[in-house]
């Protein structure tokens, strides 16, 4: 199930770490495209007709009424309520940090220039559901827009099969004010979000992780709305020696597994001893876990180990993969984390495990997939906010600017920018 290769380690890596982000096929990209356009045109009607077919509800209204929401946390056990609450604090604490601050800059004699940051005005917040509950991915997404100052925040989740939300998940959103949810997911979610329905919202960004369909939507409606990111399967990469525990190891192999068939487990080590005693862990800790056949078909197609001779290959490695999730699992963890240029997060040590950071520690779970680290990051505050270029000279300041700006505009050709300096000192606006 869970190989070992010890050759043509670099080719491997790349055919499973350079898997495609989304791989929708023409016609499950023709399906999307047809329910964007219906949703365009008919709206709310639109949006429940997919629901009635895609998740088998049928809805007469698509918002939760904010009274159920309200409710929601004294149908959760309070061990429940406080671990939530928990987390918001972490989660808020460790955003607070890069909340930005709008600058001006004095330049010249009397002028400034500057840059003034400012939330959108609306995000929607796509938070996967049906059959399943996740509170996690409402608090990542829903905290950094708070702390961004964003006024109005929407929530669209797709109902279970009974037609209700997760009272989990309700009252998540009511310890973070949200009071609007609405009951719909997939591509059509996506797109009444880009154009606005009579109920639902036209929002400037839309976040949050889903099933092909939502991410192709956010592929074609990409420049309508903003999106966070394209985020394909969850992928794991361990780096390991000798120091390493293989329980560990395998546990945390299997945690990253249980997300999907296609997840992606790695294991790289200089190790092999502990590269067989892993495969043995996981042989064993498998048999008790609930998700055991979505776990062994990740491992079969998208998990492996590799076993290297040179440690110093570690850092080169792990840059080419670019993980989503890297944990390093070495003697000198902190000294290998800090050469890693390409990774989503970076867990260093046997007691900072993914799930931590999936549900308690602070920094966002919303990551960038697929080898993306090498240019993406993490969500954070600065997606809902927009930054504007601020400028005020002065006549005196101007005048001493213009010769140079002349310079430049008559270099590009663009004569109607020089002149348009020149009519502010009352010259005859030169013709070139």
């Amino acid at each position: 199930m869970l190989k070992i290769y010890t050759d043509n380690i670099e080719e491997r890596l790349r055919q499973i770490a350079g898997r495609a982000a989304l791989d929708g096929d023409r016609r499950e990209t023709k399906a999307v495209a047809r329910i964007i356009k219906a949703v365009r045109k008919s709206g709310d009607r639109a949006v429940l007709k997919y629901t009635r077919r895609f998740d088998r509800v049928r809805l007469s209204s698509l918002r939760v009424d904010p009274l159920e929401i309200a409710l929601a946390r004294e149908q959760i056990n309070r061990d429940l309520l406080q671990a939530l609450r928990l987390a918001i604090k972490n989660i808020a604490d460790y955003h607070l940090k890069q909340v930005p601050k709008s600058w001006l800059l004095p330049v010249g004699q009397k002028s400034r220039v500057g840059l003034r940051y400012s939330p959108l005005a609306v995000a929607g917040v796509y938070v996967p559901g049906g059959r399943a509950a996740y509170p996690s991915s409402l608090l990542m997404s829903v905290i950094p827009a708070k702390l961004a100052g964003v006024p109005r925040i929407c929530v669209v989740t797709p109902p279970a099969p009974d037609g209700s939300v997760p009272s989990v998940l309700l009252a998540a959103a009511h310890e973070l004010g949200i009071a609007e949810i609405y009951l719909c997911g997939g591509a059509q979610a996506v797109a009444a979000l880009a154009y606005g329905t009579e109920t639902i919202p036209r929002a400037d960004l839309i976040v949050g992780p889903g099933n092909i369909y939502m991410t192709l939507a956010k592929k074609l409606l990409y420049g309508v709305v903003g999106f966070d990111k394209l985020a394909g399967p969850s992928d794991c990469l361990i780096l390991a020696d000798k120091t390493a525990q293989p329980e560990l190891v395998a546990a945390d192999l299997l945690a990253q597994s249980e997300h999907d068939p296609l997840a992606s487990s790695l294991l790289i080590t200089d190790d092999a001893s502990l590269a067989k005693k892993v495969v043995r862990e996981v042989e064993r800790q498998i048999k008790r876990l609930s998700r055991r056949e979505i776990i062994e078909k990740s491992l079969r197609t998208y998990g492996a180990i590799f076993v290297i001779k040179e440690r110093s290959a570690f850092v080169r490695l792990a840059d080419l993969v670019a993980p989503e999730h890297l944990q390093i699992m070495l003697k000198d963890a902190g000294a290998v984390a800090e050469q890693i240029n390409n990774a989503g997060a970076i867990f260093m040590g046997a007691y900072s495990p993914v799930a931590l950071g999936d549900y308690f520690a602070g920094p966002n779970h919303v990551l960038p997939t697929g080898g993306t680290s090498r240019f993406a990051s993490p969500l954070g505050v600065d997606d809902f906010i927009k930054k504007t270029s601020l400028l005020e000279y002065s006549k005196s300041d101007l005048k001493l600017a213009r010769k140079q700006i002349d310079i430049l505009a008559k270099a590009e050709g663009l004569t109607a920018h020089a002149s348009s300096v020149d009519a502010r000192f009352g010259k005859k606006i030169a013709t070139f």
